[in-house]
């Protein structure tokens, strides 16, 4: 049920990106993807998307970034929608504990990834996608489904990054194979991880994110229309993912101080789920020692208390 948001939050989203323009610590923008390594820090966005149709911005709203590990909340929502349960044969529904790209815990578990939110469980995520089609008819069904999402055919995957993370993602090639060996994966490593990168290259502002997570703050619906995305359980499963394992080693933290269901990327973006209320978009490239955008994080919890949309808040 939608819930009418809060009457002051142009105000409030105005404020915030000013206190973040003004801030000093940015953090440090990821290095590890050569591509990424030249964004620049200084830039900061925010929106927020409501249940009847505002889309309250402000900051750098209209900047393309490369939305990396938040195209994992995608993936899991069109396999979901593919194969039902069945997505969980292959991976958990529990945090890591472990860094997002360790290789660690699949060694301890045979092969099956903690959850789909690290790069493993994306990975094995990304194989049930591509068990139904070839990898270009894949990769076209991912972006389909999140221009549908956010309503917004411009969306578009950057191929500089994409290249870039082919280059480097040596450990994701690791990842692959082992679970290859488990049978986790089903397909070609290189197939899948061609898919994979290219998802997590996908560049979208923070206005196109908070429009894309709409479904997930109103049950599965877009709003104002109302168009189904996806089942209202199904929705409900994905923001609580998001809570206990969308930030990696910094969930638990996430969900102490911002109290929302949210998944991060090493782009620096964040999308953000207040549910019955908005969905929020927010970016910022520079990185805490987690790996999450340290602006965003800090933006996402004052929006949380001044708004009192924290989901542990009384209602």
């Amino acid at each position: 049920m939608a819930i009418p948001p809060a009457p002051d939050l142009p105000r409030i989203v105005t404020e915030i990106a000013a206190e973040m323009a003004a801030e000093t610590d940015r953090g440090v923008v990821a290095d590890y993807i050569p591509q990424l390594a030249g964004v620049r820090p200084d830039q900061f966005g925010l929106a927020v998307a409501t249940a009847d149709g505002q889309l309250i911005a402000a900051g750098d709203t209209g900047v393309p970034f490369s939305i990396q590990s938040v195209s994992k909340v995608f993936t899991l929502a069109l396999a979901l929608g593919r194969h039902g349960n069945a997505v969980w044969e292959r991976v958990g529904r529990e945090p890591s504990g472990d860094p997002f790209n360790s290789i660690v815990q699949l060694e301890h578990e045979r092969g099956r990834p903690r959850n789909p939110f690290i790069n493993a469980g994306a990975i094995a995520v990304t194989d049930a996608i591509l068990s139904q089609y070839a990898p270009k008819e894949a990769l076209g069904e991912i972006l389909r489904f999140i221009r549908f999402l956010a309503g917004d055919d411009d969306i578009a995957i950057d191929p500089a990054v994409a290249r870039s993370e082919k280059q480097t993602g040596f450990r994701n090639v690791a990842l692959a194979n082992f679970m290859r060996s488990y049978g986790i994966v089903t397909g070609q490593p290189d197939k899948v991880l061609g898919v994979y990168f290219h998802h997590c290259a996908i560049a979208m502002s923070v206005r196109q994110l908070a429009m894309a997570g709409r479904f997930l703050a109103f049950d599965g619906r877009l709003a104002p229309d109302g168009r189904r995305a996806v089942s209202a359980r199904m929705a409900r499963q994905i923001n609580a993912l998001m809570l206990t394992c969308g930030h990696y080693d910094g969930s638990g933290d996430f969900a102490f101080r911002v109290g929302l269901p949210g998944k991060s990327g090493v782009g620096g973006g964040i999308l953000a789920v207040a549910p019955g209320r908005a969905s929020i978009g927010c970016w910022s490239p520079g990185l805490n020692t987690i790996g999450n955008s340290q602006l965003a994080s800090r933006a996402l919890e004052r929006l949380a208390r001044r708004t009192g949309w924290s989901v542990f808040a009384a209602r």
